[in-house]
């Protein structure tokens, strides 16, 4: 049985300021984690180094047991370790191209990573975007031209089209109407269910952590204040910090927890 992510002592400075103090976790294949905490709490940072954004300071970062801490020697690894781990950012419209269609940003990506020729990328193209819920309209279309859970599915798809391992979703959910965010939470776990991808899954709203996570981890201050299963941490906390940041939320309608900021 393959290791999945194991992160022990993760640690970022940014001068005097400890951004993320001694954190660890395991995700195991397939498995689902959501990280939680007020802003400023690390969460990002954590992440980010994880997929290789930042550099740690201290701390390690393995996958299936191949370490990802040290500086990747070359192209061919860097390339390798980008698919093992793909990121789904808050805002896409941000991070997709303006000038490029959604079926061009899809073929850059396959062109990148794989050895497909042009009629297998446009199939691949074809079946990851049918993956998400879009269709060929939604390909020859802009990024301007599609609404904000289009452009969500979009980058969904792209980071799928590497068929990574895990799949890194920063707040993806948190610019979207109510409604939205359930279709892309149900395509989400969709997508898990059938490609066994592992989520790590930073958020405010503590309602999405019901719906996607197995596991949560508290952060306080890049500290880590309490971790465990879902139900067991949100609804019976041990620690005082997590019940506050608990308490502190409004219920929905539907009595599951809020967002928190």
């Amino acid at each position: 049985m393959t290791e999945g992510l194991v992160v022990e002592g993760l640690s970022r400075r940014y001068g005097r300021h400890k951004a993320v103090d001694g954190v660890s976790f395991t995700l195991p294949p397939g498995g689902s984690l959501a990280i939680v905490g007020e802003s400023g709490s690390g969460k990002t940072t954590t992440v980010r180094m994880i997929v290789g954004l930042e550099r740690a300071d201290g701390g390690t970062v393995r996958l299936d047991g191949r370490d990802r801490t040290a500086r990747a020697r070359g192209r061919a690894e860097r390339l390798a370790r980008a698919r093992e781990i793909q990121m789904v950012f808050q805002d896409p419209y941000l991070s997709l191209d303006p000038r490029v269609t959604v079926s061009d940003c899809l073929d850059e990506v396959l062109r990148l990573h794989t050895g497909l020729d042009g009629s297998a990328r446009r199939a691949r193209v074809a079946e990851l975007l049918d993956q998400v819920g879009l269709g060929a309209r939604e390909a020859a279309a802009l990024p301007r031209g599609l609404s904000g859970g289009q452009r969500q599915r979009v980058a969904i798809a792209r980071a799928l089209a590497v068929e990574p391992r895990v799949l890194v979703l920063d707040e993806a959910v948190a610019a979207l109407d109510v409604s939205i965010q359930a279709q892309i939470l149900e395509l989400l776990r969709d997508i898990r269910a059938g490609a066994g991808i592992g989520y790590l899954f930073v958020t405010h709203d503590l309602a999405v952590v019901r719906h996607i996570a197995d596991e949560v981890l508290v952060l306080r201050s890049g500290e880590v204040m309490e971790s465990g299963p879902v139900d067991r941490v949100l609804d019976a906390p041990e620690r005082p910090y997590t019940r506050l940041l608990l308490n502190s939320v409004p219920r929905r309608g539907g009595g599951v927890w809020g967002r928190t900021g």
